[in-house]
């Protein structure tokens, strides 16, 4: 960046728009101020304004208020809908594990069982082999 740029940087769409807001309640004002009107009847209009935009000020805060509600709502929803999905997520992957779990170990009990009846025979075998080697 130029030297320009870092010293004038590029300002936001709501800060123009701010700008643009005061600049022309600024120009209302020294219109109505330069105006050639009576004081008492140039005050009634400056009124009149102040209340309009004030009516107005109003209205947009309400407005604002009433979306953002919506909105925390929505939000609300969401997260809870979302808590909900992964807590059933979380169960249904649990279950599984402890099913899996199970199966495992009922097959490591009859691969245990099968091996121990296959020692068992042969050491029958050899035992008996050694008796009759022997006899």
């Amino acid at each position: 960046m130029n030297k320009t740029e870092t010293d004038c940087p590029v300002q936001s769409g709501s800060t123009f728009t701010k700008g643009l807001l005061i600049g022309g309640l600024l120009g209302a004002a020294a219109a109505l101020l330069y105006a050639p009107k009576p004081g008492r009847e140039l005050r009634g209009d400056i009124a009149d304004k102040v209340s309009t935009v004030t009516d107005k000020s109003k209205e947009i805060a309400y407005t604002v208020g009433e979306k953002t509600a919506d909105l925390a709502k929505d939000v609300t929803a969401t997260t809870t809908d979302l808590a909900k999905t992964v807590s059933s997520g979380a169960g249904d992957i649990l279950s599984s594990v402890k099913q899996a779990s199970a199966d495992v170990a009922n097959d490591v009990k009859q691969a245990t069982s099968e091996m121990s009846k296959e020692a068992k025979k042969a050491s029958d075998n050899v035992a008996d082999d050694v008796k009759k080697s022997l006899g």
